[in-house]
C-alpha cells in the first residue's frame, strides 16, 4: 500500500516540478525512479530497494507478479498514444506534410541504421540486439517535445514539425522494435526472415483495419447517443484497452498502432464532446506516465547502470546526438522550404520518450529472461539516450533557438478572440498580409465558416488554460478580443496579455465606455463609436475590408474624421511602406505619414466614401457660405 501511493505522490510532485521550472516530467520522473530503485540498494539496510516494481519471492517483496508489470506498461501506453493520436489535426500539417513523412521514413531509417551499426561496434552486440536498441530510439515523443517548445517562440511550421514528428513516429518506433524483436524470437535462416515479415505485415494490417473500423464504430455510437454523457469518457477508455487487446490478439503488438490510428480518426472527424474527452485522457495520460516512468526506472537494476558506465555509453550517446540525428533531419529536409538555421534546430532537438522507455524495459527484460546474449544492455542504454537527451534540450534548446536564429525576437502572430463574421474578415485581411492569425471561439459553427475560408481556426474555452499550452501559439503577440461578450473580452486581455499578447492587447470599447467616453483605456480597438453590434451591421451591409491611400498626416486625420462620422464605415488598420499593420487604438494619432501609407478599413466601397466624403465637403463649403 505504501509503495503504491508512493509512486503516485512522487509521480505528482515531479509533475509539478516540472511544471514549476518549465522542465519535461520525464526528467524529475526518471531521477525519482533511479532514486527509490537502483540507487536506494546503496542506502537501504537491507539492500533492497524502496520501491520494487516487479516481485521477488527471496525479498517477499514486489508490486506485480510475473509478466503483469509489462502487461501494465502496454496498456498504458496504448492510452498515452490515443490522447497524443486525439491531438493530431489535418489542417495542421498541410504546409509541413512532405517534411513529416520523410522525417518518419528517411529520418527513421537514417537512425535505424547508423545507431544500430554504432551500437555493434562500440559493444560488441549481436546484429539483432543492436537493431533493436536502434529500432527503440528513434522515437521522439510529444510528452518530452512539447514542454520544451512551451516556452520557446518558434515560427508556427516549425512547432509543427516537432510535434507531429514526436506523435506519429511512436507507433513507427513500436512497430520497428516489434519486427526486430520478431526477428530475434523466430531464429535464424531463410524461415527467419519470411516468419518475421509476415509477422509485420500481420501487424500493420490488424492495427490499420481495427484502428479505422472501431474509430468510426465508437463515432456512430457517440453520434447517436447511445451512451450517456456521464459515462462517455469511461466507456471510451473502455473502447481503447478493449481495440488494444483485441488487436493483441490477431497479430503480435498490433495494439499500439490501432489505439494511434484510432485516436487520429475520431480527432479529425466531427465528434461531439471531443473536448471533454481531451481534458479526461490527458489527466489520465499525466497520472499513467508519472507511474510509468518511476516504475520502469526503478526497475533498472544496479547491475544494469555499472553495464553502461563507461566511454562506449559516452560515445554512443555523442554519435546518436551530434552525427545521427542531425544527418536524419538534413536528408529529410533536403529541397523543403524550411531554411538552413531551422533544420539545424530540428537537428539538436530530438528528445526521446516514453515510448522509447516502456517498449526497451518491455523487450529487453523479456529477452534477457530468455537468455538473449546482450538483451541485458537493451534497457540501460535506452535510458541513458533518453536521459540524456532530455537533459541536454531541456537545459539548451532555448539558448541554441537564440544561436541558431529561430528564437523569434518578437511575436508577430495575432489572436483573434470570436469569429464571428467581423472577426473573420479582419483575419483574413491580416493573413492576405503575411500575418499569422489564429481564431478562437466555443461556438463550432463559427469555427467551421472560418475554416471554411481558410483560416487557422480552434474551437477553444477562454475560460480554460488550454491555449498557454498550445505549443503552436508560440509566436502570437497581439491579442485581439471581437466577441459580443464584454466580460469574455475583458477576461481574456486580463487572463492572456502576458501569454499572447506581450505586444500589444485590444479589446472592443463596452457600452459604458461609449456613454462616457473618460473610462476608455489604451486597450481599446479601433473608434469610440463602434462596438461590437456597430461592427456587425457594418460586416452585414458592407462584407469587405478596403484600403485607401494616404499622403500626409493631415490627410489621414481628416479620413478619420469623416469616416467617425459616416455611417457604415469604421476605420480599423493603418498600412505603412513596408505592409506592416498598425491597429488604430481610439485614442491614438499616427505620428507619421508618408505617401504610400493606407487607411484600412470596414465599409462601403473606396469610391462611394470618397464620394460621401465629397459631398460633405460640398455641403460644409454651403454651409459656411
Amino acid at each position: 500500500m505504501l509503495e503504491l501511493a508512493g509512486i503516485i505522490i512522487l509521480g505528482i510532485i515531479a509533475q509539478w516540478v516540472a511544471w514549476r521550472f518549465k522542465i519535461p516530467a520525464i526528467l524529475p520522473l526518471i531521477l525519482i525512479g533511479l532514486a527509490v530503485g537502483p540507487i536506494a540498494t546503496l542506502y537501504t539496510h537491507d539492500g533492497t530497494k524502496l520501491i520494487e516494481p516487479v516481485w521477488h519471492p527471496e525479498y517477499n517483496k514486489g508490486l506485480f507478479p510475473g509478466e503483469s508489470l509489462f502487461h501494465f506498461v502496454s496498456l498504458a501506453i496504448a492510452v498515452i498514444l490515443f490522447e497524443g493520436g486525439l491531438t493530431l489535426k489535418r489542417n495542421e500539417v498541410l504546409n509541413v506534410g512532405p517534411v513529416i513523412i520523410k522525417l518518419i521514413t528517411v529520418g527513421t531509417l537514417v537512425t535505424f541504421l547508423l545507431a544500430g551499426v554504432v551500437s555493434h561496434f562500440l559493444f560488441d552486440l549481436s546484429w539483432p540486439i543492436s537493431f533493436l536498441f536502434a529500432s527503440l530510439i528513434i522515437v521522439t515523443g510529444p510528452t518530452v517535445i512539447t514542454p520544451i517548445l512551451r516556452n520557446i517562440p518558434l515560427k508556427k511550421d516549425l512547432s509543427a514539425v516537432l510535434k507531429w514528428e514526436g506523435i506519429l513516429i511512436d507507433p513507427i518506433g513500436a512497430v520497428a522494435a516489434v519486427l526486430v524483436f520478431e526477428f530475434i524470437r523466430v531464429g535464424q535462416g531463410e524461415e527467419y526472415t519470411r516468419q518475421a515479415l509476415i509477422e509485420f505485415g500481420k501487424t500493420v494490417v490488424v492495427g490499420l483495419s481495427e484502428g479505422f473500423f472501431f474509430a468510426y464504430a465508437l463515432y456512430f455510437v457517440i453520434k447517436k447517443k447511445m451512451v450517456p454523457h456521464y459515462l462517455m469518457n469511461v466507456f471510451t477508455l473502455s473502447v481503447v484497452l478493449g481495440v488494444f487487446v483485441l488487436s493483441e490478439q490477431f497479430a503480435h503488438e498490433s495494439g499500439l498502432l490501432s489505439v494511434v490510428v484510432m485516436g487520429m480518426v475520431l480527432g479529425n472527424i466531427d465528434l461531439p464532446n471531443i473536448k471533454e474527452l481531451l481534458y479526461f485522457k490527458e489527466s489520465l495520460s499525466v497520472l499513467l506516465i508519472s507511474i510509468l516512468f518511476i516504475l520502469l526506472a526503478a526497475n533498472i537494476d544496479m547491475n544494469d547502470l555499472y553495464l553502461v558506465y563507461n566511454w562506449e555509453t559516452l560515445l554512443l550517446f555523442a554519435s546518436v546526438v551530434f552525427i545521427i540525428r542531425p544527418l536524419g533531419v538534413f536528408l529529410s529536409t533536403l529541397g523543403s522550404g524550411l531554411k538552413f538555421n531551422e533544420r539545424l534546430f530540428i537537428s539538436w532537438v530530438g528528445p526521446r520518450g516514453i515510448v522509447a522507455a516502456g517498449i526497451a524495459s518491455l523487450f529487453g527484460t523479456r529477452l534477457a529472461l530468455e537468455g538473449e546474449p546482450g538483451a541485458e544492455y537493451i534497457t540501460p542504454l535506452v535510458f541513458v539516450i533518453v536521459l540524456g537527451t532530455v537533459l541536454l534540450n531541456a537545459a539548451t534548446a532555448r539558448i541554441f533557438a537564440k544561436i541558431s536564429g529561430v528564437f523569434l525576437k518578437e511575436s508577430t502572430g495575432i489572436l483573434i478572440v470570436g469569429s464571428s463574421k467581423v472577426s473573420r474578415l479582419i483575419g483574413k485581411y491580416l493573413q492576405k498580409n503575411d500575418r499569422h492569425v489564429v481564431l478562437i471561439d466555443s461556438n463550432k459553427e463559427n469555427i467551421e465558416k472560418a475554416k471554411a475560408m481558410d483560416l487557422d481556426a480552434e474551437e477553444a474555452n477562454i475560460f480554460s488554460d488550454e491555449l498557454t499550452d498550445n505549443i503552436e501559439f508560440n509566436d502570437i503577440g497581439y491579442l485581439m478580443a471581437l466577441t459580443a461578450s464584454e466580460e469574455v473580452n475583458k477576461h481574456a486581455i486580463e487572463r492572456f496579455r502576458e501569454q499572447l499578447g506581450e505586444n500589444g492587447a485590444f479589446r472592443l470599447i463596452t457600452s459604458e465606455e461609449m456613454m462616457d467616453p473618460s473610462e476608455a483605456n489604451d486597450e481599446l480597438l479601433f473608434s469610440k463609436k463602434d462596438d461590437y453590434i456597430n461592427l456587425s451591421e457594418v460586416a452585414r451591409d458592407y462584407p469587405k475590408i478596403n484600403e485607401i491611400d494616404l499622403n500626409s498626416r493631415e490627410e489621414y486625420l481628416e479620413y478619420m474624421h469623416r469616416l467617425n462620422n459616416l455611417k457604415d464605415s469604421i476605420p480599423i488598420f493603418v498600412k505603412d511602406l513596408s505592409g506592416e499593420i498598425h491597429i488604430i487604438a481610439s485614442f491614438t494619432d499616427m505620428k507619421e505619414i508618408e505617401p504610400g501609407y493606407k487607411l484600412v478599413y470596414l465599409g462601403k466601397p473606396v469610391k462611394l466614401i470618397k464620394e460621401e466624403i465629397q459631398n460633405d465637403v460640398e455641403n460644409e463649403s454651403e454651409d459656411k457660405a
